[in-house]
């Protein structure tokens, strides 16, 4: 999908499976959303929150039209204050998510997440640093560590920092991976196109709620991602924009960053894109992970290739499930500068994307569905400014000539006799 501004959510704090922190003896959901404790100026001070006391040295607790808020307050932190909390929590933190931004128009801001496991003795920064503009977004942290665990914001450099709504702020607890629903299925039901396992740098198997993929660690994207899409993936949640790096890649590997898309002349273009995945926030932060991030030329993801993404789910609306395998391959993409790129910031820039859409009416025992009759819409398109040129059916393709391409078995999982009937043919199939 499109690079686009971030847009405000509510973060939320992924508990264990008990859904239960105790704070100072208290039991219930950690969060904190600002909307009670007084401090109106910038020196030391403890300030007694809803979550617990905090320690903020060059904080205070704001509530200006210039603030970027959620409610009535939000936290204010200048350049190299810190907001710490004085209490622990108790339980298994998996994820945090905190929504930030900078204050007024004051310039970008850099901050650190930091945690303790000895009541403030020692700090350790949890993940990368986060970059704040004038625009509400949301940084996600995989903690993965049992408490007794406390956490300090850490503002570094530059802006004045806002920070609202640190974990569950609307005061009830949301399993940020909510158990499958009916028609939520096995999203590589079809098959592993390139045999990916864990062994393999650069064919690596992740495996996530949302979507399977093979990552590449020498070209820092994905090889392929595979996808169900039902109306059970489907909900009102909003695009989170919350582009990360994903953790659960091995120590060493590439972890791509957001900020080395910036300014290039690339899209941070989504495989599996952010509207198939908007029924839970879980869901959708899932698909701005970087490993499902690869650099698109601009009027390929806003325009052609967004226009077969909304045709898909307009065929899911219409009472199908769809099975979709999406990837890139080749090097070398034209983007908004005009000029081919091979690589940038050790990102390889892909030549071509390619996508496969199986479509079945909503049932059961997929696999055993597909046959003959089966639609099959594969397309192949070149990563450059001119695709638009032309409307997304006019480069489909075969199944096969896409095999040819990338040396993928992509319906690995159906029977050979059967894949050699609807791999071999191109989509003639309506176009509303």
């Amino acid at each position: 999908m499109a690079n686009m501004l971030p847009r405000f959510i509510i973060p939320l704090l992924l508990l264990s499976c008990s859904m239960c922190f105790s704070c100072k003896g208290q039991s219930g959901p950690f969060r904190e959303d600002f909307e009670k404790g007084e401090k109106d100026a910038y020196a030391d001070g403890v300030v007694a929150l809803s979550s617990g006391k905090w320690i903020l040295q060059n904080a205070l607790i704001a509530n200006t039209d210039k603030d970027k808020k959620n409610g009535t307050g939000c936290m204010r932190i200048k350049s190299t204050g810190i907001a710490s909390m004085d209490f622990d929590v108790n339980g298994d933190v998996k994820q945090l998510l905190i929504t930030h931004a900078t204050y007024g128009t004051d310039p970008a801001s850099e901050w650190v997440l930091q945690y303790s496991k000895d009541k403030g003795s020692k700090w350790l920064t949890s993940g990368m640093t986060v970059y704040s503009t004038g625009i509400k977004n949301i940084a996600v942290f995989d903690i993965n560590l049992d408490g007794p665990i406390r956490f300090r914001i850490h503002n570094r450099n530059g802006g004045r920092l806002n920070i609202d709504d640190i974990g569950t702020a609307l005061g009830h607890v949301v399993n940020l991976n909510p158990p499958a629903k009916a028609g939520r299925d096995a999203n590589m039901a079809l098959g592993n196109p390139s045999k990916a396992d864990s062994r393999n740098p650069d064919n690596y198997l992740l495996v996530k709620p949302q979507y399977t993929l093979s990552y590449n660690n020498k070209r820092g994207i994905a090889n392929w991602v595979s996808w169900h899409m039902s109306s059970a993936w489907k909900g009102d949640i909003s695009r989170c924009n919350c582009f990360a790096p994903d953790e659960s890649l091995p120590n060493g590997y590439f972890k791509a960053l957001t900020a080395q898309y910036i300014g290039k002349g690339f899209d941070r273009g989504h495989f599996c894109p952010s509207d198939d995945r908007n029924a839970s926030m879980a869901d959708n932060a899932a698909t701005f992970r970087m490993t499902n991030i690869a650099p698109q030329a601009p009027n390929l993801n806003r325009d052609v290739w967004e226009k077969l993404e909304s045709y898909c789910r307009q065929l899911c609306s219409e009472g199908n499930e769809l099975y979709i395998i999406t990837g890139a391959y080749g090097t070398g993409g034209i983007g908004e500068k005009g000029a081919r790129e091979n690589i940038v910031n050790n990102i390889t820039v892909p030549a071509r994307f390619w996508k496969v859409v199986v479509v079945l009416p909503t049932g059961d025992k997929d696999l055993e569905r597909v046959n003959a009759t089966t639609r099959i819409i594969a397309v192949d398109m070149p990563n450059n400014q001119n695709v638009n040129t032309y409307q997304w059916h006019h480069y489909r393709t075969s199944v096969d000539a896409i095999e040819k391409a990338t040396g993928y078995d992509l319906l690995s999982n159906v029977p050979v006799s059967l894949q050699k009937i609807i791999e071999a043919r191109t989509d003639q199939g309506n176009i509303r």
